[in-house]
């Protein structure tokens, strides 16, 4: 069978996780474990409002096709999808969705990890917090953890 076509998505609407794991599977009889992992906004205790989330179109959908590529040439992958919210995203609202699918459950759990863990340090996108107080909320740094889970995945 030919190496799957990863589905990439950036945009302001809400993601449907059922709906998205479902299209991973639609028609395929030969996939044994499918893997999601759902990040949502957290509301940092009561003090955060939103996030408001800016990317460059058409930059961060190639940088993302390049990790999902990389994803299906590391492991047989029978299904991928990869959603990322861009705009204001509220508290409990789900900003990536990440679905791996694969005839065994360690390819679906290794790939999905790979994806997140790439995405995080990789595709270019950029969260500013909206304090639930009014005040002035600040660009969210880099973190030195995500970019030392990158290197697990050195070949």
């Amino acid at each position: 069978m030919a190496a799957v076509t990863p589905s990439i998505r950036v945009g302001p609407e809400p993601v449907d996780v059922a709906g998205e794991q479902a299209a991973a599977c639609a028609g395929r009889s030969d996939i044994g474990a499918v893997v999601a992992f759902t990040g949502l906004c957290r509301d940092e205790g009561g003090q955060l409002a939103a996030l408001e989330l800016e990317h460059y179109p058409g930059m961060a959908e190639a940088e993302i096709g390049r990790i999902a590529d990389e994803a299906v040439t590391r492991w047989p992958l029978l299904g991928l999808r990869v959603v990322h919210r861009s705009g204001r995203v509220l508290p409990g609202e789900t900003i990536v969705l990440v679905v791996a699918a694969s005839a065994h459950r360690a390819a679906a759990f290794e790939a999905a990890a790979f994806l997140m863990d790439f995405l995080k340090t990789r595709a270019p996108f950029w969260k500013k917090e909206h304090r639930a107080d009014g005040s002035a909320g600040g660009w969210v740094a880099a973190k030195d953890e995500d970019d030392a889970a990158t290197e697990r995945w050195a070949r």
